[in-house]
């Protein structure tokens, strides 16, 4: 491949690559990101290939490995162009049967989306309701992209952004139109783009840095490695364009070591803009020149943490530093630096593509364009879901997620990752964008969504995310390390019976000091999960105070197990898997567990036949006595006979 040097050797370019394209041709393309891989895609994409060589159909037939299509719960998924054919769980066995079926326009109706309520087979990505009910923008184009193939993403429209800026926009034009976007970062605070980038323009000193911030630490949320994945040349122009408006020739990308397929896909996407020419010297003729690097974060959430993330890159210990001072001020090195989330640099070619006034309308007036999430926890459709910000919790849980497993009562959804809180039932209805997820004490965040079910403890929930929140901190502060591990202490003893009057007091308190005197967010926003439960859920941690009892029968401290002598059918099936030996009985005899040996680890109740339900799970009530279960039991006996 030549170099391109100018704007019309750019044209010139995509006019061939869309020349070559039969847009008749059929077309196959898998799932291949991380939860893809998970269920074997890449053995899958073997069969494909193999199969397509076999029978001689290269030139019947594209298949290309592409990201992650976002409905994770029916991995791997494969979809069938031009006719838009959506095919869920695909297997090895059905690939032969996939390509010739395919061939002569028939379906396999195996193969679609059926409808749990309607039992009605779906086969257009439109028709899906998990797909149906989304605004997808960003991740539109990750199923017509092969993530390793830069002229996949130069068909659909790639970098005529940056051509756009290189030939029409000064840098301030770019700036502005991306204020009159409105458009907020995504990663969490939802700070005003344009003012980043502004602050960092103004900002004396050289070089100037631009930096992906693709550290993603929170528990159950992967829509930046999606990206990353799936899309990695929406990123790297938005960052282009992003160096172009500040006057930056020199850009990271910064993502965790534990996401090697986003580091091989972006490492590949830069190595192509180079030799493509959208990266190096001169870019499409123009006097920008801009040179990106990959830096892989060693894991700590605190890295995520902007001024760490810096200190990261510089080599140092990835740990947070006072805001007196901006890090567009003095960043990297100490010269002016901005850093964007993931998700926010692949918003940028868009709005300078489309225009700020297209992106205003979608939206709320504080809140414009959408917003990726990972919808995950006690719904029934797990994944990614890019939906207009704006939109209704009970839309996004119940008509894309489908609602709440085993057909169970929504209790809470927890926002905004660890450091995000926790929204009830009552108000499903309030609309998510940023300002009202804080209204109700929680936050946008990055993305996540956990969706919780009535068998969830509150308290339990806190516990866990504090716990989280303890073990990374970085320690430097004093409110933020020693408050977690005091909130972290009494929570520990709630769950496990020990808890005293007066520790709610105490864990509102702590939560107050952490809030506003910690050094970063992670401090100041750990507060967020306690006080939230607090908030909603102060019955659960007054039962778990001052009844001893965990209402959602979870917390294992204040657990215990029996078995109904008038359902027990002495199977010794529970016998046979208590590890700890604290069940007594034999065939025909009534078992009875020992509560001095029980362990509490629930294998009786998991193991015993759902149609007898035998095992019991009580909390804060008295366990009936052996002598008197022999009793009805032999009433039971003797009655019977």
């Amino acid at each position: 491949m030549a170099r391109i040097n100018s704007p019309q050797e750019f044209e010139e370019f995509k006019k061939n690559i869309l020349s070559n394209k039969n847009k008749n041709q059929l077309a196959i393309s898998l799932s291949s990101g991380t939860c893809g891989l998970a269920y074997g895609s890449d053995k899958i994409a073997i069969a494909f290939k193999k199969e397509i060589n076999n029978q001689g159909l290269e030139e019947k037939i594209s298949f290309r490995e592409v990201g992650c299509l976002g409905f994770c719960e029916r991995e791997p998924l494969a979809v069938i162009f031009p006719k838009g054919i959506v095919y869920c769980n695909v297997r090895i066995e059905d690939v032969q049967e996939i390509i010739n079926k395919s061939l002569k326009g028939e379906i396999i109706e195996r193969l679609l989306y059926t409808d749990p309520n309607t039992s009605k087979k779906m086969v257009h990505e439109e028709e899906i309701p998990f797909y149906k009910y989304q605004k997808k923008i960003v991740f539109g184009n990750i199923a017509k992209i092969d993530p390793k193939n830069i002229e996949d993403y130069i068909a659909l429209g790639g970098y005529s952004a940056l051509k756009k800026a290189i030939t029409k926009m000064s840098p301030e034009d770019v700036i502005d139109e991306i204020k009159k976007s409105k458009l907020r970062g995504r990663g969490g605070g939802g700070f005003p783009t344009s003012i980043k980038w502004e602050s960092t323009k103004n900002a004396s000193g050289a070089p100037k840095y631009v930096i992906v911030n693709c550290d993603e630490g929170d528990p159950g949320a992967y829509m930046n490695r999606g990206l990353m994945e799936g899309n990695p040349h929406s990123v790297l122009e938005g960052l282009i364009l992003g160096a172009y408006a500040i006057g930056s020739e020199e850009g990271f990308f910064y993502i965790r070591q534990e996401y090697p397929l986003a580091v091989r896909n972006t490492k590949i996407a830069v190595k192509q803009a180079e030799e493509y020419g959208f990266l190096g010297t001169n870019i499409l003729g123009s006097d920008f020149n801009f040179n990106v690097r990959v830096h892989k974060g060693a894991g700590a959430f605190v890295s995520g943490e902007s001024s760490a993330l810096m200190a990261a890159i510089e080599g140092s210990v990835g740990e947070p530093r006072p805001k007196y001072v901006h890090t567009s001020e003095k960043g990297v090195w100490d010269k002016p630096s901005t850093l964007n989330n993931v998700e926010t640099w692949a918003n940028v070619p868009l709005i300078i593509n489309k225009g700020a006034g297209w992106f205003n309308s979608i939206g709320t007036e504080g809140s414009k364009g959408t917003k990726i999430f990972s919808l995950v926890g006690k719904v029934n459709n797990t994944g990614l879901v890019e939906v207009p910000l704006g939109i209704p919790l009970r839309d996004i849980i119940y008509k894309i997620g489908g609602g709440i497993q085993k057909g169970k009562q929504f209790k809470a959804v927890q926002t905004g990752g660890p450091s995000g809180g926790v929204i009830p039932a009552q108000y499903l209805d309030s609309p998510v964008d940023f300002d009202e997820l804080i209204k109700l004490g929680s936050m946008m965040g990055s993305g996540g969504m956990i969706v919780m079910d009535e068998d969830t403890c509150m308290v339990d929930v806190a516990r866990y995310f504090v716990n989280f929140l303890c073990d990374e901190s970085c320690g430097k502060c004093v409110p933020c390390r020693e408050g977690l591990s005091q909130a972290i202490s009494i929570l520990n003893a709630i769950v496990t019976g020990e808890g005293k009057a007066g520790d709610m007091d105490k864990l509102a308190n702590i939560a107050e000091v952490t809030s506003v005197a910690s050094l970063c967010a992670l401090g100041k926003t750990s507060a967020n999960p306690v006080l939230t439960t607090l908030r909603y859920f102060a019955n659960e941690y007054d039962a778990h105070i001052n009844e001893k009892r965990c209402p959602a029968l979870l917390c294992k401290g204040l657990l215990s197990y029996y078995i109904d002598p008038e359902k027990c059918q002495a199977c010794t099936i529970c016998k046979k898997n208590c590890p700890a030996d604290a069940i007594s009985g034999e065939p025909l005899k009534i078992h009875i567990i020992d509560q001095i040996k029980c362990v509490k680890c629930g294998n009786c109740f998991d193991v015993c036949p759902s149609k007898f339900k035998a095992v019991k799970k009580i909390s804060g009530e008295p366990i009936p006595s052996p002598i008197s279960e022999e009793k009805r039991l032999i009433k039971r006996i003797r009655k019977k006979n």
